[in-house]
Protein backbone atom coordinates (compact mmCIF):
# COMPACT_ATOMS: atom_id res chain seq x y z
CA UNK A 1 0.00 0.00 0.00
CA UNK A 2 2.85 2.40 0.92
CA UNK A 3 3.94 2.35 -3.36
CA UNK A 4 0.43 3.15 -3.92
CA UNK A 5 0.34 6.15 -1.23
CA UNK A 6 3.58 7.03 -3.19
CA UNK A 7 2.41 7.26 -6.83
CA UNK A 8 -0.40 8.89 -6.23
CA UNK A 9 0.94 11.80 -4.90
CA UNK A 10 3.94 11.71 -7.00
CA UNK A 11 0.96 12.02 -9.83
CA UNK A 12 -0.19 14.74 -7.99
CA UNK A 13 2.79 16.61 -7.95
CA UNK A 14 3.59 16.01 -11.57
CA UNK A 15 0.04 16.90 -12.49
CA UNK A 16 0.56 20.45 -10.34
CA UNK A 17 3.73 20.90 -12.25
CA UNK A 18 2.69 20.13 -15.74
CA UNK A 19 -0.22 22.53 -15.21
CA UNK A 20 1.66 25.20 -13.47
CA UNK A 21 4.32 25.09 -16.42
CA UNK A 22 1.36 24.84 -19.15
CA UNK A 23 0.24 28.04 -17.44
CA UNK A 24 3.58 30.03 -17.98
CA UNK A 25 3.32 28.98 -21.40
CA UNK A 26 -0.10 29.82 -22.20
CA UNK A 27 0.79 33.37 -21.05
CA UNK A 28 2.49 34.26 -24.60
CA UNK A 29 -0.56 33.42 -26.23
CA UNK A 30 -4.33 34.75 -26.34
CA UNK A 31 -5.76 31.70 -24.82
CA UNK A 32 -6.96 30.86 -21.26
CA UNK A 33 -6.52 27.39 -19.18
CA UNK A 34 -9.78 26.45 -20.09
CA UNK A 35 -9.77 27.45 -24.02
CA UNK A 36 -6.67 25.36 -24.15
CA UNK A 37 -8.26 22.63 -22.57
CA UNK A 38 -11.10 22.80 -24.94
CA UNK A 39 -9.18 23.33 -28.06
CA UNK A 40 -7.27 20.11 -27.49
CA UNK A 41 -10.31 18.53 -27.29
CA UNK A 42 -11.47 20.01 -30.44
CA UNK A 43 -7.83 19.20 -32.01
CA UNK A 44 -8.09 15.42 -30.48
CA UNK A 45 -12.23 14.60 -31.11
CA UNK A 46 -12.96 17.25 -34.02
CA UNK A 47 -16.32 18.90 -34.23
CA UNK A 48 -17.99 18.96 -31.06
CA UNK A 49 -21.32 20.66 -30.24
CA UNK A 50 -21.40 22.92 -26.86
CA UNK A 51 -23.27 19.79 -25.05
CA UNK A 52 -19.72 16.99 -25.74
CA UNK A 53 -17.34 19.76 -25.29
CA UNK A 54 -19.08 21.11 -22.36
CA UNK A 55 -19.21 17.42 -20.47
CA UNK A 56 -15.26 17.13 -22.36
CA UNK A 57 -13.94 20.01 -20.11
CA UNK A 58 -16.37 19.57 -16.92
CA UNK A 59 -18.11 23.05 -17.21
CA UNK A 60 -21.50 24.39 -17.01
CA UNK A 61 -23.43 24.29 -20.33
CA UNK A 62 -23.57 28.27 -19.95
CA UNK A 63 -19.74 28.54 -19.17
CA UNK A 64 -18.94 26.72 -22.42
CA UNK A 65 -21.31 28.74 -24.47
CA UNK A 66 -19.15 31.93 -23.17
CA UNK A 67 -16.00 30.44 -23.67
CA UNK A 68 -17.07 29.61 -27.59
CA UNK A 69 -17.87 33.10 -27.94
CA UNK A 70 -14.61 34.11 -26.99
CA UNK A 71 -12.25 31.36 -28.97
CA UNK A 72 -15.24 32.45 -31.90
CA UNK A 73 -14.35 36.16 -31.47
CA UNK A 74 -10.49 35.52 -31.28
CA UNK A 75 -11.20 32.88 -34.71
CA UNK A 76 -9.59 30.07 -33.03
CA UNK A 77 -13.35 28.22 -33.29
CA UNK A 78 -16.26 28.58 -35.83
CA UNK A 79 -19.76 27.21 -35.01
CA UNK A 80 -20.89 24.97 -38.23
CA UNK A 81 -24.39 23.22 -38.49
CA UNK A 82 -24.01 19.75 -38.75
CA UNK A 83 -24.36 18.25 -42.86
CA UNK A 84 -26.54 15.55 -41.51
CA UNK A 85 -28.84 17.57 -39.55
CA UNK A 86 -29.36 21.09 -39.47
CA UNK A 87 -30.54 21.71 -36.32
CA UNK A 88 -27.36 20.22 -34.76
CA UNK A 89 -24.33 23.25 -34.06
CA UNK A 90 -20.90 21.77 -34.31
CA UNK A 91 -17.62 24.07 -32.59
CA UNK A 92 -15.34 23.49 -35.43
CA UNK A 93 -11.06 24.41 -34.78
CA UNK A 94 -9.88 27.05 -37.04
CA UNK A 95 -6.26 27.42 -38.43
CA UNK A 96 -5.25 29.89 -35.89
CA UNK A 97 -6.45 27.54 -33.38
CA UNK A 98 -4.79 24.83 -34.24
CA UNK A 99 -1.59 26.23 -34.52
CA UNK A 100 -1.71 27.89 -31.30
CA UNK A 101 -2.65 23.96 -29.49
CA UNK A 102 0.23 22.67 -31.71
CA UNK A 103 2.76 25.41 -30.16
CA UNK A 104 1.72 25.05 -26.99
CA UNK A 105 2.15 21.18 -26.86
CA UNK A 106 5.03 21.22 -28.91
CA UNK A 107 6.77 23.77 -25.44
CA UNK A 108 5.22 21.32 -23.01
CA UNK A 109 6.94 18.21 -24.36
CA UNK A 110 10.27 19.99 -24.71
CA UNK A 111 9.96 21.17 -21.09
CA UNK A 112 8.99 17.26 -20.39
CA UNK A 113 12.26 16.36 -22.87
CA UNK A 114 14.08 18.69 -20.47
CA UNK A 115 13.38 17.35 -17.18
CA UNK A 116 13.70 13.64 -18.66
CA UNK A 117 17.14 14.21 -20.53
CA UNK A 118 19.23 12.77 -18.15
CA UNK A 119 17.72 9.42 -18.09
CA UNK A 120 18.80 6.67 -19.76
CA UNK A 121 16.15 5.84 -23.31
CA UNK A 122 15.55 2.69 -21.53
CA UNK A 123 14.33 4.57 -18.23
CA UNK A 124 12.53 6.72 -20.33
CA UNK A 125 10.85 3.78 -22.83
CA UNK A 126 9.99 1.99 -19.25
CA UNK A 127 8.11 4.95 -18.20
CA UNK A 128 6.19 5.21 -21.55
CA UNK A 129 5.16 1.77 -20.94
CA UNK A 130 4.10 1.76 -17.91
CA UNK A 131 2.05 5.29 -18.29
CA UNK A 132 0.22 3.90 -22.03
CA UNK A 133 -1.01 0.40 -19.23
CA UNK A 134 -2.08 2.72 -16.83
CA UNK A 135 -3.88 4.99 -18.81
CA UNK A 136 -5.40 1.70 -20.94
CA UNK A 137 -6.74 0.30 -17.08
CA UNK A 138 -8.10 3.77 -16.30
CA UNK A 139 -10.12 4.47 -19.41
CA UNK A 140 -11.43 0.67 -19.29
CA UNK A 141 -12.46 1.19 -15.98
CA UNK A 142 -13.99 4.35 -16.63
CA UNK A 143 -16.40 2.68 -19.19
CA UNK A 144 -17.33 -0.21 -17.18
CA UNK A 145 -18.43 2.22 -14.78
CA UNK A 146 -20.76 4.32 -17.62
Amino acid sequence: MDAIVRIEKNMRYINGIIKYKGREILKNYCITTPQFIALQWLLEDGDLTIGELSNKINLAFSTTTDLVDRMEKNTLVERKRDTKDRRVVRIHLLDKGKEIIQEVIEKRQQYLAEVLHDMSTTDVSELDKTMRVLLEKMEWQKEQNN
